[in-house]
C-alpha cells in the first residue's frame, strides 16, 4: 500500500445471481484524482459503497489508506437539513466530525456560498445545495473523498466552480475518487482514469496515454485557408503532403487523437449515457 490511498484486488460483489463487480483490481495513488468513469449501472457507486463500508464484497479484497474521519463522500445518498440555513447545516457538520467551527466561514467561501449563509436549504437552487452538499463533505478537510456524479445536471457556471476547488484540493494533498459518465470532465481533471463496463475494468491509464495508446494512424495537416489533409502516420507521407503543398500556410498539424468517450465505445461497444 506504500504511496496507494487505495489498493483492489479481484474485487467482486454479487446481488443473488446478479454479479455486479467481477474481479476488479485497480490503485489509488495519494494526492491523485482517480476517475472512475462507465455509464449508469456499470458498479461505479457499488464500488464506492465497498470500499467505505456500506457493503462487503463477495470476494476479493480492498485497502484504504485512511480513517473512517478523514474520508469525505459526496453521493445520492448526501443530505441536509432542509429547513436551516446554510450556516447552521455545515456547523452541524463540523460537530459531527470534531472540526472547529472557524472552518465553516473558510469552506463557505470556498464553495461560493458565504453570501447565501442565512438562506434556509430549501429556498437554494439545485446548483447551490450541490456545492452545500460539497461543503459538508470537505468540511474536517479529509485526506480521502469520495465523489459520486458530482456535477450531474449543474449548469455549466456552478460545475466550473466545483472542477476549480477540486483542483484546489488535490493541490492541497487530498486524494479524490471520482465517478462520473462525463469523459470531458474526466480528461480536464483527473490523472488517471479506469473504465468500468459491466462490472469490470477494461483499460487503466491517464487520459494523455490512452489517447497516444488508440490514436488512429494518421495525421491532420490544416491550413490557413482551413483545408484539412489527412495522411498516414508516416515521415515520408507528411514530408510529400507538406512539398505538395508547399504555397499554403499551416495552421496545425497534429495526430487524430480519440477523446475518451470515443475510446470507452470503442472498446466496449456502449456510449457513456
Amino acid at each position: 500500500m506504500e504511496n496507494n490511498m487505495i489498493q483492489t484486488k479481484d474485487l467482486s460483489i454479487s446481488f443473488g445471481r446478479k454479479k455486479v463487480l467481477n474481479k476488479i483490481t485497480f490503485d489509488v495513488k495519494e494526492c491523485e484524482i482517480f476517475g472512475f468513469l462507465g455509464p449508469s449501472g456499470a458498479g461505479k457507486t457499488t464500488t464506492i459503497k465497498i470500499l467505505t463500508k456500506q457493503l462487503k464484497e463477495t470476494s476479493g479484497s480492498c485497502e484504504v489508506n485512511a480513517k473512517r474521519n478523514e474520508i469525505g463522500i459526496l453521493s445520492d445518498n448526501s443530505g441536509v437539513y432542509e429547513r436551516l440555513s446554510v450556516y447552521r447545516n455545515l456547523c452541524f457538520f463540523a460537530e459531527l466530525s470534531q472540526t472547529d467551527k472557524k472552518y465553516v466561514e473558510e469552506v463557505l467561501k470556498e464553495v461560493k456560498l458565504w453570501d447565501d449563509k442565512d438562506k434556509k436549504v430549501e429556498n437554494l437552487s439545485k446548483g447551490m445545495k450541490q456545492r452545500l452538499l460539497l461543503a459538508c463533505a470537505i468540511i474536517h478537510h479529509p485526506k480521502l473523498l469520495f465523489l459520486d456524479e458530482p456535477t450531474a445536471s449543474l449548469d455549466p457556471a456552478t460545475t466550473e466552480e466545483i472542477h476549480k476547488l477540486l483542483l484546489k484540493l488535490r493541490k492541497e494533498k487530498t486524494t479524490i475518487f471520482l465517478t462520473t459518465h462525463n469523459m470531458e470532465e474526466a480528461d480536464l481533471l483527473c490523472d488517471r482514469v479506469a473504465f468500468l463496463n459491466k462490472g469490470e475494468i477494461v483499460e487503466v491509464g491517464t487520459p494523455r496515454e490512452l489517447k497516444l495508446k488508440y490514436a488512429k494512424d494518421s495525421v491532420s495537416i490544416i491550413y490557413e485557408d482551413e483545408k484539412e489533409v489527412i495522411v498516414k502516420k508516416d515521415t515520408d507521407a507528411i514530408v510529400k503532403a507538406l512539398q505538395k503543398n508547399n504555397k499554403k500556410k499551416i495552421q496545425s498539424i497534429h495526430s487524430q487523437e480519440p477523446n475518451l468517450a470515443e475510446i470507452f465505445l470503442s472498446l466496449t461497444g456502449r456510449e457513456l449515457k
